[in-house]
């Protein structure tokens, strides 16, 4: 078996974004890097020694490129592969098979061809997300201020009458300038001056929950799946509450009298959110076994005023984006029937 790779060409590999397998002449692994552990989602330690194709059965596609490769000493691409990796995980890569000269050694090098739609996805989510943002505010504050002068003359006239059933239709117009005024308050969002401080995501989750039990039918479960690992980050510790609250009062609502909402924390290590790349993010999941959302709809639910319900205000999902966004993160959606997933990104820069 070759000699391992010295600790220089180890720490270069390690930092690689793309995912790097290096194989023996017996096609045994005697490197991977930390990207192709993600990609692959193995363990370097129980792989180190592993022939190649029987560690990993879906790479036997590459076998007569590897065959090639070796007897020729020359590079090969193998372009859009499928790899079948669990029930849940299918990709697709690009894979170049370098073979390097001083030693009978290969480099297999992947390129999720996925990740580049992900990341193209998140950065028109984030830029969605903005432009959005800037539209409402400016839209709300038009509406706050003709809203305070109708509510003000509604109550001037309602002390100039003396009829009660006439008093009942300005406080009909008093109510509704109300709802409108909270739901214009929501759309502006909260201050984001302010401070981030020390928070255990996992301390914020159980608030979540306890609040969503309170308010859960009878039918409804909520579970908790928490990965103890996750280190405390720099947060607004309030805006991650009512994200969060958010996303899983509009897994109740999904629910209808019975069903399971399950929330999951897990880390995850060298990490792209829109084109930055975090060493370490926490991912959140709130999922639940409801009806699920249509493929229409689900391109949408991030705009303001779209909801599938018709007793929705359409700004529950808007305003938990734009909160996780102002921590750098992101939220997405998966659904179908049976499974609905919304999931958290948070970078945890500090860890």
């Amino acid at each position: 078996m070759t000699d391992a790779m010295p600790i220089d060409a180890r720490e270069i590999l390690d930092n690689l974004t793309r995912a790097v397998v290096a194989i023996d002449d017996e096609r045994r692994i005697i490197r991977m890097n930390a990207a192709a552990e993600w990609l692959l989602h193995v363990s370097s330690r129980q792989a180190l020694g592993e022939s190649l194709l029987q560690f990993v059965p879906a790479l036997a596609g590459l076998d007569d490129a590897i065959q090639q490769a070796f007897s020729q000493a020359a590079s090969y691409t193998e372009r859009e592969m499928r790899l079948v990796l669990g029930p849940e995980r299918t990709i697709t890569v690009d894979c170049a098979i370098t073979p390097l000269e001083t030693v009978d050694v290969l480099l297999l090098e992947f390129e999720q061809l996925d990740r580049h739609l992900r990341i193209s996805r998140e950065n028109r989510l984030i830029a969605q997300n903005q432009a959005i943002r800037e539209l409402i505010r400016g839209l709300a504050h038009e509406i706050k201020n003709p809203l305070g002068g109708l509510r003000g003359a509604a109550q001037l006239l309602e002390s100039e009458l003396s009829d009660e059933d006439q008093r009942e239709y300005t406080r009909i117009i008093i109510s509704e300038a109300d709802r409108l005024r909270t739901l214009v308050n929501g759309l502006l969002g909260p201050d984001s001056r302010i401070e981030h401080a020390p928070t255990n995501l996992h301390e914020v989750l159980e608030h979540v929950r306890s609040l969503a039990v309170v308010e859960a039918p009878a039918g409804v479960e909520i579970r908790r799946d928490y990965d103890p690992s996750i280190p405390v980050m720099r947060a607004a510790g309030d805006q991650l509450i009512q994200a969060l609250l958010n996303l899983v009062r509009n897994a109740l609502q999904a629910l209808g009298q019975s069903g399971t909402i399950t929330l999951q924390t897990r880390t995850q290590r060298r990490f792209t959110i829109g084109d930055r790349q975090h060493r370490l993010v926490a991912r959140i999941d709130v999922v639940d076994d409801g009806p699920g959302i249509t493929p229409a709809m689900q391109d949408q639910i991030f705009y303001p005023m779209v909801t599938g319900r018709a007793e929705g205000s359409g700004i529950g999902l808007p305003i938990a984006q734009n909160l996780v966004n102002q921590h750098g993160g992101l939220i997405e959606c998966t659904s179908e029937p049976g499974r609905t997933v919304f999931t958290v990104w948070l970078p945890l820069e500090d860890a």
